[in-house]
């Protein structure tokens, strides 16, 4: 099965760990950006654990190392199933179970039915105020939406390594990101109501596997053409150097790509902030004024006041407004 070794092998192993989705830097900046596109009724509890959804956006990927069936839930390897597979796979889990069989969709990915689960366990844990789970699933939730914007996490070449890429996965969801989102346009404006959430994950995914080819080809013509021995360099984290691709060839291949990582990025920040929305809509709107909510330091509280008028005014682009 197809999963194993994005998880058991040890070149896997290396794999799993360094790309297994959009980075942590990017997942928590989706989680806290989301957080300002939310109602009234909500935006006050959200703020108040901003931090906690910041900071938990990367556990699903932290459970990797401790739960075998984890890997499964952050991708759907679409091409798997063909020139069509959105024609092919039902939307639906017991429909698609009974068509390819349980053991094949684990293989293969299952995203749109993990948002889906976890979209209902936020509504559940919003009915019930309960607070902890409630934090628990928006987080959750945000690092699976926002897995399925990312268009390697919809192939079975999903690092490059079938078409002599490896490493692209990471370079894509993780260096361009950190590089170059400081200039990005973060405003989406307001979370939006989302009527059927499987549908809804469905359409992101089938949007986003649209981007794949453009990924890899667009790619592989920049590596014909760059000087080779500038496409890599050298820069120091947490006191180890570490080999990777260089400034100018990320810049190139940033430039080339004309706005894709930021569109996902900013669609995804919509996305999540618009399934926390529905969630609580659809739990019946419950206060979430009496909810316990995390003590926050004057200094704490001025920076996200900061934030939200940043945001609020269309200027929220990156990491200078939380400085």
């Amino acid at each position: 099965m197809k999963i194993y070794h994005r998880f058991w092998k040890p070149a896997g192993v290396c794999i799993l760990i360094i790309c297994s989705s959009w980075g942590f830097f990017a997942h928590q900046k989706i989680n806290r950006i989301a957080i300002f596109t939310l109602p009234s009724g909500m935006i006050g509890f959200y703020k108040s654990n901003i931090d906690y959804l910041s900071e938990h956006a990367v556990d699903p990927d932290k459970r990797r190392y401790s739960d075998s069936l984890e890997a499964s839930r952050h991708f759907l390897d679409a091409d798997h199933y063909g020139e069509r597979p959105f024609e092919v796979i039902p939307q639906k889990w017991t429909e698609a179970v009974a068509k390819l069989s349980k053991d094949t969709l684990e293989a293969y990915g299952i995203v749109p039915w993990t948002i889906e689960r976890n979209y209902y366990s936020l509504v559940k844990a919003f009915k019930e105020k309960d607070y902890q789970k409630i934090l628990h699933y928006s987080a959750d939730l945000g690092h699976y939406i926002g897995d399925a914007h990312v268009p390697l996490h919809t192939t079975e070449n999903y690092n490059g390594q079938l078409t002599g890429q490896t490493g692209i996965h990471r370079f894509w969801e993780s260096r361009l990101p950190e590089l170059f989102s400081s200039g990005y346009d973060f405003f989406v404006g307001k979370a939006q109501y989302v009527s059927n959430p499987l549908k809804k994950a469905w359409e992101i995914l089938k949007n986003t596997y649209s981007y794949k080819d453009s990924v890899l080809v667009i790619e592989a013509r920049l590596n014909a053409r760059f000087p080779a021995d500038k496409k890599y360099g050298f820069s120091t984290r947490n006191g180890r150097v570490q080999k990777q691709y260089s400034e100018a060839y990320s810049l190139a291949y940033h430039e080339a790509l004309d706005g894709m990582v930021e569109r996902q990025m900013r669609a995804s920040i919509l996305a999540i902030g618009s399934y926390w929305y529905s969630a609580w809509v659809d739990a019946g709107q419950p206060d979430l004024k009496k909810l316990k909510r995390e003590a926050m330091s004057e200094e704490a509280k001025k920076k996200l006041e900061n934030q939200e008028e940043y945001y609020r005014k269309g200027k929220i682009k990156g990491r200078k407004e939380e400085e």
